[in-house]
């Protein structure tokens, strides 16, 4: 397997930080009312269904803000699947900080794995081409840093993280740029593209075909074809005849995916990946240490 990036660690801190807070910010009531500070436990993540882990950092992370002195050791590595039954990772220390630490773990580390598993089974879609499959922006408002790394550890790709990355004209800019059309593409195009610094990436998106010249002749580097059948990708890869990167968006679902992977574009973005997903089953077993 090959290397995962990961996650930007103080964006983990911050995020984890703030669901703590969130779930408990006075404490735990209930465990300190019940249970006596000096009481040691024992928990097993375990999974109820099969899939792909992800979200090895911040499980390691909640349990450390909680309380530093709880132990996690994991069994199983980001990007590696699992079976229903089997443990995943082990916590041991004080009962009342593993229980403060059980929800919001939980919670993260589900929804990664969720989609972990969801974007490994669109890449397996894809198997024996070149396309490969990638994120969009559609992410979990302040979750993105995690939601994207579960995509990596699905094999997947990200597509630029934010609007400050990379230039990417779809049909709302091109209706500006050009007045309603009432001005040329390419000439629009060409113009921004010269404001660019040479390093910028310059993708546009196209929903129509005849489009796809007037794009292409500005010198882009990645066109979208944008809601276009099958037969519509085919055809316009073998019109971009490798002038740019092509990428296919809209309507991808795992359903279609094969099909749209088979059309020979370069890459497949899926908004589904992350805002469609639905949260893995785990859970953690406690018991009295």
């Amino acid at each position: 397997m090959s290397t995962i990036l990961p996650p930007d660690q103080p964006a983990v801190e911050r995020i984890v930080a703030a669901a703590l807070a969130e779930d408990a910010p006075w404490g735990d009531v209930t465990s300190n009312a019940l249970i006596p500070e000096e009481v040691s436990a024992t928990a097993e993540l375990t999974a109820r269904e099969s899939g792909v882990f992800a979200g090895a950092p911040v499980l390691r992370t909640v349990f450390r803000q909680v309380d530093s002195a709880v132990a996690v050791e994991l069994k199983i590595q980001d990007g590696e699947r699992f079976e229903a039954g089997q443990v995943l990772a082990v916590a041991s220390g004080s009962a009342r900080s593993i229980l403060l630490a059980e929800r919001v773990g939980l919670n993260l580390l589900q929804r990664l794995c969720g989609i972990a598993t969801l974007t490994a089974a669109f890449v397996a879609q894809a198997e024996g081409t070149k396309a490969r499959i990638a994120d969009t922006r559609k992410t979990t408002p302040g979750l993105r840093p995690l939601e994207r790394y579960a995509v990596r550890c699905g094999g997947g790709h990200n597509h630029r993280y934010s609007l400050s990355d990379a230039v990417m004209a779809k049909d709302n800019h091109l209706a500006v740029i050009t007045n309603g059309g009432r001005r040329d593409l390419t000439e629009a195009l060409r113009e921004a593209k010269a404001r660019l610094p040479h390093t910028m990436h310059f993708e546009v998106e196209v929903d129509r075909a005849e489009q796809i010249e007037p794009v292409l002749a500005a010198g882009v580097d990645t066109i979208m074809l944008d809601n276009f059948s099958v037969d519509e990708l085919r055809a316009g890869v073998a019109q971009v005849a490798g002038r740019a990167l092509v990428e296919a968006s809209g309507n991808v679902r795992l359903e279609t995916v094969a099909g749209i992977a088979a059309a020979g574009v370069d890459i497949i973005s899926s908004g589904a990946l992350t805002h469609s997903v639905r949260s893995l089953d785990l859970g953690l077993d406690i018991s009295i240490a």
